[in-house]
């Protein structure tokens, strides 16, 4: 058993690894599991159990990772989607994307998970990247001041581009690598994120640890929020999703 800190509304809490389930609680654990369910703020995260239920689906969320490069964005994303790590994994050029289909809540929710480029000189789209957006997950690297540092950097391009003025979007601050040895301290990264209002949880996405629960804290934060939800209906146009790689299997659960 292990526990993951998570932070949100001002309120610390933690991610605590059990058989069965997951429970959150204001200013104690979060309890969490390695089994096959996740429960975030008392919302299910589960796997869809069936082909059709993977085609069909009653919420479509755009979800996407900025951060400087080498951080691990793209290795969060292999992680969740598909529970691999891979050493020799390069840094993304322009866009990658992903699906994953997961049931929250009692509802069937399509994530579209978009990995941008943390390089300066592959940001050219960078408004495109944001538009339809309903959540947006920062990474920094424990082991590199410098990406914290620049967290603010890129925190001021979601308020140019995203939604409302960053307003209209679920933001969570990821501190990734805590396998390694850590420079940035947790108490320091939680304080800068309660400050701005945005979640906040360390990951690991070599050890597997604080992954899952980062995305599914997402999808559960922006299902909390009408205004968010509205717009991810079936058959509403998703700015950005045409032309883009489609799953050919059903994704793993969140």
């Amino acid at each position: 058993m292990y526990t993951v800190p998570l932070w949100g509304g001002g309120r610390n809490s933690a991610i605590r690894f059990c058989q069965g389930g997951m429970s959150l609680h204001a200013e104690t654990p979060l309890v969490v599991h390695n089994g096959p369910h996740i429960v975030a703020n008392n919302r299910s995260c589960k796997p869809p159990i069936s082909h059709h239920e993977v085609m069909a689906y009653d919420h479509l969320l755009k979800v996407l990772l900025i951060g400087d490069a080498g951080v691990g964005k793209s290795s969060l994303l292999l992680r969740y989607t598909e529970d691999k790590f891979d050493e020799a994994l390069g840094s993304t050029i322009g866009v990658d994307f992903k699906v994953k289909t997961v049931e929250a809540d009692g509802k069937r929710v399509k994530l579209t998970l978009w990995d941008t480029a943390g390089q300066e000189r592959f940001r050219t789209l960078t408004s495109s990247y944001y538009r339809g957006a309903q959540g947006v997950v920062l990474v920094y690297d424990v082991t590199r001041r410098a990406t914290f540092d620049d967290l603010q950097r890129w925190l001021e391009e979601v308020d140019a581009y995203a939604p409302g003025g960053g307003e209209e979007v679920v933001k969570l601050l990821v501190g990734n690598k805590i396998d390694r040895d850590v420079v940035v301290p947790r108490t320091e990264a939680a304080a800068w994120a309660r400050r701005r209002g945005m979640l906040f949880v360390e990951t690991s996405a070599k050890a597997a640890v604080g992954v899952t629960q980062a995305f599914c804290e997402v999808v559960n934060k922006i299902l909390e929020n009408p205004v968010l939800v509205a717009a991810t209906m079936p058959g509403r146009k998703r700015a950005g999703l045409a032309g883009a790689r489609q799953p050919t299997a059903p994704a793993a659960c969140c």
